[in-house]
């Protein structure tokens, strides 16, 4: 007999190890589920979108393309900023718009490139996330380290996008997607530790709701420019 996975063999510890355990998976199922539910409905968007010509028409062939592309971003920085004010419904329908409005964003990607390219690099992303993802939550090795690093080429791929939209350079175009990749695929590993420590942090059911969001739509932004960035390099255009 197995007593040690027996609750009523258990020392309090042992108890309160396992107790801890089933929470953190369960915490970690949440934030999963909610990521997966934000992608399936920036796709669906996207697929709504893109098959509507008086849609792309409005959207990217007039200035409100501007609020499209930049509205996303005000959004997370709002819920990072006051995630720990604001209700977990709150947090929750802000995570929905996030996702709604990068379906719209996205939808030119379908336009752009063949839907088997975009098939393909999607379930490149997918595998890629989950075993980086996986990583992160699994290894004992502390990635804080390198986290003050990624995220400063975050900001690197941020200024060298804007300079890049004047000097129109393929060859800066290029190194960026492949430093994009790689700067992605990092922080997904990284985020996951790191909204798994979240866990520890969490003082009751409303501070770990809102923290399962705030970390579902962490993952979601690495997801996404993953798939950005391989769609840059390995996309296969219409028009070629």
């Amino acid at each position: 007999m197995a007593f040690g996975t027996d609750r009523k063999y258990m020392t309090p510890a042992q108890a309160d190890a396992a107790a801890i355990d089933v929470g953190l998976r369960q915490y970690m199922l949440r934030v999963y589920n909610y990521m997966a539910a934000g992608l399936a409905l920036t796709g669906i968007v996207a697929m709504l979108v893109a098959s509507s010509p008086d849609a792309m028409r409005l959207i990217f062939g007039t200035p409100l393309k501007w609020v499209i592309l930049f509205a996303p971003l005000g959004l997370a920085f709002y819920m990072g900023a006051k995630i720990e004010s604001m209700k977990a419904s709150t947090a929750q329908g802000i995570f929905w718009a996030f996702a709604g409005l990068m379906g719209v964003m996205l939808s030119s990607y379908l336009m752009l490139y063949t839907g088997a390219s975009v098939a393909r690099v999607f379930f490149i992303t997918a595998a890629s996330f989950a075993g980086l993802s996986l990583y992160g939550y699994t290894t004992r090795k502390d990635l804080s380290g390198m986290g003050s690093f990624l995220i400063m080429g975050v900001w690197g791929l941020i200024i060298a996008s804007i300079v890049n939209i004047f000097l129109q350079s393929s060859a800066l175009h290029f190194a960026m997607s492949v430093i994009g990749v790689l700067v992605f695929a990092g922080l997904t590993a990284y985020d996951t530790q790191k909204i798994k420590e979240l866990y520890w942090e969490a003082d009751g059911e409303e501070i770990a709701a809102k923290k399962s969001i705030l970390g579902a739509l962490t993952l979601y932004m690495d997801f996404i420019n993953i798939f950005i960035f391989l769609m840059q390099l390995m996309g296969i255009r219409r028009d070629e």
